[in-house]
């Protein structure tokens, strides 16, 4: 019907994309370019933000035109890859330098003085974030202090995270941040919805060069660009996003994405629960000005393993018979992966950490390296489940999503391994969808999320089937190879 798809703008760590929603939930086109990764140094990660733009451009304008033009798109949604922070200027847009990607960790030693100095326990207190290089606020700190044209730009200086870059491309210049992602920073009062000054001061960034914070949904923007007005109605963070697609709505669902990373996300209601055992609290949605939060377990490395299975070591061709390789062993041969490329997320926070295959004897070969790879995404899942449940979020069920959930083995293995029951959307791109639903609800497609969630469709189903001895065995020898990378 015109006027009431839904285009949404799906900003990953290693593609940007652009897809088109019905509001009935039906993806009716997608069009996606792979972004360029930069590695300076040993432990750096960098992307161009003005290839983010352009590509994003240019996929936004196929989806348009897929649609019929801009007049049948009844709003535009946006969900990106969180703590990734860019520079430019206020007043031609133009980008002062490459976007730090959340996976650097050249801030690691900062952040360890921060810690030694005992700012953590107030920082979480107001952020419900840990002092380390994976947020933003220790990324501006090192820019700002490292590359002067930063400096040099004065109040003409603009810093965001990768949705208010693209808004401000998008606007001609509207500088604002959603509630999610500005809860990524180190820099917001989660509690009260706003920047906190001490925190700016702490980590010395100008507070006129933030953004402001606004509502998940509603009349955030409108852009020119593509023929006719369309406004901009939906942001979230990619985690978020995901947990909105998931109808993660009610106090105690809880959703696992396997993308580049791995993130899990319990709602936790109106209640900004502080961890005991080293997760995030984080807004899970802002409406209306009030705020939804979540608790959180950010795993580092998944899907970018079986990458690297492909691009560094040449073992597979594709990502996808990495399942069949899976199944065509009986075991892992006590072949143990730890993904520690760029360090260890919750619950070690080691960013000095380093990945290690263990247990290689002359009797283990490929297929046993790259079945360790992928129940490395059951095991690091497990560990966050204990401190889940430590904290008082005991999950029942785990909604997964993500390109690796895609493959039955994992999705089977992640079941057997939690013993749970695992349930994935037919539709499994739900980042995507849950920024559609926002965009749609912002739009008034939806009166509330809850009627926005009839986007999801149907799931599928996977029961937990292992012996209990034969998952102690798996987790008996994860935790030596985990407690030998940690040493």
């Amino acid at each position: 019907m015109s006027g009431e798809q839904i285009l949404v703008i799906d900003e990953g760590t290693t593609s940007t994309r652009a897809m088109l929603f019905a509001p009935g939930g039906a993806c009716l086109g997608s069009a996606g370019r792979e972004l360029a990764q930069h590695y300076p140094r040993d432990g750096w990660v960098e992307h161009d933000p003005e290839e983010i733009w352009r590509s994003t451009l240019a996929c936004a304008r196929e989806m348009v035109a897929k649609a019929g033009g801009a007049g049948r798109v009844a709003a535009i949604g946006i969900t990106n890859q969180r703590e990734t922070i860019v520079f430019w200027r206020r007043s031609t847009g133009e980008a002062l330098g490459r976007a730090i990607v959340w996976q650097d960790r050249r801030t690691a030693e900062d952040c360890a003085a921060l810690k030694a100095a005992g700012h953590e326990a107030a920082v979480q207190a107001k952020t419900g974030l840990l002092l380390d290089p994976y947020f933003s606020a220790s990324k501006i700190a090192w820019a700002l202090a490292h590359w002067p044209e930063l400096r040099a730009a004065g109040e003409d200086l603009c810093v965001g995270t990768v949705e208010s870059w693209l808004v401000f491309r998008l606007t001609g210049g509207l500088h604002v941040t959603d509630a999610t992602n500005a809860s990524r920073t180190l820099l917001m009062d989660i509690h009260a919805g706003r920047w906190d000054e001490g925190l700016a001061d702490l980590f010395g960034v100008p507070r006129a060069a933030l953004a402001e914070i606004v509502d998940c949904a509603g009349a955030i923007g409108t852009t020119d660009l593509f023929g006719a007005p369309i406004p901009i109605s939906g942001m979230a963070g990619d985690q978020q996003a995901a947990a909105i697609g998931q109808a993660c709505l009610a106090p105690g669902d809880t959703k696992a994405t396997y993308g580049t990373g791995a993130f899990v996300l319990t709602n936790t209601g109106a209640e900004a629960r502080v961890s005991r055992h080293r997760l995030l609290s984080t807004v899970a949605w802002q409406l209306g000005g009030a705020r939804t939060y979540a608790l959180e377990g950010s795993v580092f490395v998944a899907g970018s393993v079986v990458k690297w299975l492909r691009d560094a070591l040449g073992l597979i061709a594709t990502s996808a018979e990495t399942e069949g390789i899976a199944r065509a062993v009986e075991s892992n041969g006590g072949v143990y992966l730890v993904p520690a490329h760029v360090g260890l997320g919750a619950p070690y926070w080691a960013p000095d950490a380093r990945g290690a295959v263990m247990g290689l004897s002359f009797g283990a070969g490929r297929a046993e390296i790259v079945r360790a790879a992928l129940e490395a995404m059951a095991h690091q899942t497990h560990d966050l489940m204990t401190a889940f449940a430590a904290d008082g979020a005991t999950w029942s069920r785990l909604r997964i999503d993500g390109g690796m959930a895609a493959n039955g083995w994992v999705a089977q293995d992640l079941a057997d391994m939690l013993d749970v029951e695992a349930e994935r959307p037919d539709f499994v791109e739900t980042t995507a969808l849950g920024a559609a639903m926002l965009a749609g609800m912002g739009a008034g497609l939806f009166a509330s999320l809850e009627e926005a969630a009839t986007m999801r469709g149907a799931v599928q189903r996977f029961q937990p089937a292992m012996a209990a001895d034969a998952r102690a065995d798996r987790l008996t020898g994860w935790r030596k190879a985990v407690a030998a990378v940690l040493a």
